[in-house]
Formats: structure tokens, sequence, C-alpha cells
């Protein structure tokens, strides 16, 4: 029974300081969810760089910007395509 405790008691420490950088992310409006900061924090332990970890996220979202950008755009594209293609349908 005192393995089940002790692991109980390392699950409520976690979700506490889990709980915590999640407050402090959200002060410091990072848009991070609580499940990527439970992976990052684990990467951090796992002795992964913060500042390297911090400048991939950076990476990744800069990405998934571009990435955006070019979807609403290539839609924009669609979307003005298909009226013009209405238009000459009634002409």
């Amino acid at each position: 029974m005192g393995g089940t405790s002790a692991i109980m008691k390392r699950d409520k420490e976690w979700q506490e300081v889990l709980g915590a950088v999640h407050e402090i992310s959200n002060l410091l409006n990072t848009g991070l969810d609580r499940q990527t900061l439970a992976i990052l924090v684990n990467l951090c332990e796992a002795g992964v760089n913060p500042e390297a970890l911090a400048l991939v996220v950076q990476e990744l979202r800069k990405e998934a910007a571009s990435k955006q950008q070019q979807q609403q755009q290539q839609q924009h594209q669609q979307e003005q395509a298909t009226g013009r293609d209405r238009s000459t349908d009634r002409n």
C-alpha cells in the first residue's frame, strides 16, 4: 500500500506544479495549453535545454502561422475563381 500512496502523492504534487506553471503561462499570455506545458516540463526534467525548447516552440508557431496564411490565400483565390466562373456562366 505504501507504493500506491507514494504514487498518489507524487501525482498530486505534479498536478500542483503543472497548475502553477499553467497559471504563469496564462499570465504571460503564452497561448500554451496544459498538455503542451506538461510535455515541455517533462522534456526539461529529462535534460532538454529550456532555451532550445523555447526556440522550437517559436519556430513551430511561425510555421503554423505561415501555413494558415497560405491556406487563407488559397481559399481566397478559389473563392475568387469560383465567383469568376459563375459570372462567366451567366453571360
